[in-house]
C-alpha cells in the first residue's frame, strides 16, 4: 500500500502498486476539487505546475506521481539510462520514483487491443492476421525512474534553454512560432491599444488565414509581454470559440497555468501568477483531470514549438 508523509508518497508493495498509483492520483485530484477555494489547495496546484515546468514532456499523471513521491525532483531517468547515457549511478538505498510507461505492441486495427485482449473482448475484426498488425499504444505499466539527486558520477552537460536566458529573445521566438501553432499574433503599440487595462486579447479570426488572432500590448518589460503572449496562445489553442461566460472564467485558470509552466521553463519569474481555483468549484474529479491534461499538453506544445527555433 502506498505510504504517505507530509511531503511524499511511495509505492512499495508490488501486488498493489498498479491500483495504488491510480488511486493516489485520484485522491489528489479529489482533494483539489473538495477545497478549490482553499489557499492550501492553490499552493498544491502551484507546486504541481512547478513540477510540470521541469518535466514538460511528461503527462499530467506522471508529473503528479513525481510531485507526490519526490517534490524536489529536477531531472529523472531510468536506472540504466543514468548508467549508459550519462555515466552516473543510482546511489545505494535510494527509493525509486514510480511513473507510467507506455506499452507498445501489435494491436487490432479495430478495437486497438493487443492480440490477447482482442480475443477477450470478442472483437470481430479478421481482415488481417495479428502478425500483420502495426504496433501502437495498448496500455501503460508501472516503471521506475530516479532523480539526478539520487545519482552520482560524471557531471551533467549544461542544459540550454531555447530562449538563451533572454526574455527579449523569447518574445521574438514566440511571435515566430505563430504560424506553426495556427495563430496570428500582433503586438500593438500603447497609443493604438483599444482594449483598456487588458494586456492581451484573443477575440476573433484573421479574415485571410482564419486563425485565431492574438493581440498584446507592447511594453518595456519583455518578460511580462512574453507571459502575456503565452497566456493568449493558451486561449487560442484551448478556448477559442467558447461562448459560455462561466466556462470562460474556468478556463482562465487553464490559460494562466499554461503561462506559468512555459514561463518557468524559460526561466521567467512567474511567481506573481494568481490561480483562482474557486472557479472550478463543484466540478467532479474527471473534469479536473481533463483540465490538468489540457494544461499539460498545451504547455508542452508551446515549449516544443519555441524550442525548435
Amino acid at each position: 500500500m502506498a505510504t504517505t508523509s507530509e511531503t511524499s508518497v511511495s509505492f512499495e508493495e508490488s501486488d498493489t502498486r498498479h491500483d495504488e498509483m491510480h488511486s493516489t492520483i485520484e485522491q489528489w485530484v479529489d482533494e483539489l476539487v473538495d477545497h478549490v477555494d482553499d489557499a492550501q489547495e492553490s499552493k498544491e496546484f502551484q507546486e504541481w505546475l512547478d513540477v510540470q515546468s521541469r518535466f514538460h514532456d511528461y503527462s499530467h499523471r506522471n508529473t503528479l506521481l513525481i510531485k507526490l513521491q519526490c517534490p524536489e525532483a529536477t531531472r529523472v531517468a531510468g536506472y540504466h539510462t543514468w548508467r549508459t547515457d550519462f555515466d552516473r549511478h543510482v546511489q545505494k538505498g535510494e527509493q525509486a520514483i514510480w511513473i507510467w510507461a507506455p506499452i507498445i505492441a501489435k494491436r487490432c486495427p479495430k478495437c486497438k487491443n493487443a492480440p490477447s485482449y482482442h480475443d477477450q473482448v470478442d472483437c470481430e475484426y479478421d481482415e488481417t492476421p495479428p502478425r500483420e498488425w502495426s504496433k501502437g499504444l495498448v496500455g501503460f505499466r508501472p516503471t521506475t525512474v530516479f532523480d539526478v539527486s539520487q545519482t552520482e558520477g560524471e557531471l551533467l552537460p549544461e542544459l540550454e534553454t531555447a530562449a538563451t536566458g533572454s526574455a527579449g529573445d523569447l518574445v521574438v521566438k514566440l511571435t515566430g512560432v505563430a504560424e506553426d501553432l495556427g495563430v496570428t499574433v500582433r503586438i500593438v503599440e500603447g497609443e493604438e491599444w483599444e482594449y483598456g487595462e487588458a494586456m492581451g486579447v484573443c477575440k476573433y479570426r484573421c479574415i485571410h488565414s482564419f486563425h485565431p488572432v492574438i493581440e498584446a500590448k507592447a511594453r518595456a518589460n519583455q518578460a511580462d509581454l512574453a507571459v502575456t503572449l503565452i497566456h493568449e496562445y493558451a486561449h487560442a489553442l484551448l478556448h477559442f470559440g467558447v461562448d459560455s461566460e462561466p466556462e470562460r472564467a474556468k478556463r482562465e485558470v487553464e490559460a494562466e497555468a499554461v503561462a506559468y509552466i512555459v514561463g518557468r521553463f524559460f526561466d521567467l519569474d512567474t511567481s506573481g501568477s494568481a490561480f483562482y481555483l474557486a472557479a472550478w468549484e463543484n466540478e467532479d474529479s474527471e473534469v479536473i483531470q481533463d483540465r490538468l491534461g489540457r494544461i499539460s499538453s498545451t504547455a508542452q506544445k508551446i515549449i516544443e514549438a519555441v524550442s525548435k527555433i
